[in-house]
């Protein structure tokens, strides 16, 4: 099962690998909308019309966009009618899913064993720093392999 898991962050990584590029790029100011449909010299009754809606739509579009309040079913429509394809998706800001995960997974694995080790310096059994280090690696990647709910905690 759990090779299951992993097998799907790497497929899921590999298919997110190819927005890094465009997640990198500077945003447009302004909206899609309105910067493509300029771009390709298209009035807003130009776009209406190829939607069967009136200007004030299309201003309204442009205006739920800029607000970032716009569906995603109404910029497919939209693109559709300017024979476009609207194309979003998800980056992770580590770079990859497991290097999130790896990350998460450290967090975790640190606070947990640094816990156990305050508690047994209380008790005057304190333990070396490379036993600490040991024991967070081994922690870390037991989350990394199972990949715990509780990473998400």
């Amino acid at each position: 099962m759990r090779n299951a898991k992993l097998l799907l962050l790497k497929q899921m990584d590999a298919k997110i690998s190819e927005y890094r590029l465009v997640a990198s790029t500077k945003q447009l100011e302004g909206t899609w909308i309105k910067s493509v449909r300029t771009a390709l010299n298209m009035t807003m009754v130009q776009l209406a019309s190829k939607m069967g809606l009136g200007k004030q739509s299309i201003m309204q579009y442009e205006k739920s966009e800029q607000m970032g309040n716009i569906s995603i079913k109404n910029l497919r429509e939209i693109g559709s009618a300017m024979d476009m394809d609207l194309v979003y998706g998800f980056v992770p800001r580590d770079g990859s899913l497991e290097k999130l995960v790896d990350r998460k997974a450290e967090s975790i694995a640190r606070k947990i064993v640094m816990r156990t080790h305050q508690n047994m310096k209380l008790e005057s059994q304190e333990t070396s720093d490379k036993y600490i280090e040991s024991s967070i690696k081994e922690l870390k990647e037991e989350f990394k392999r199972e990949l715990h709910k509780s990473l998400w905690d």
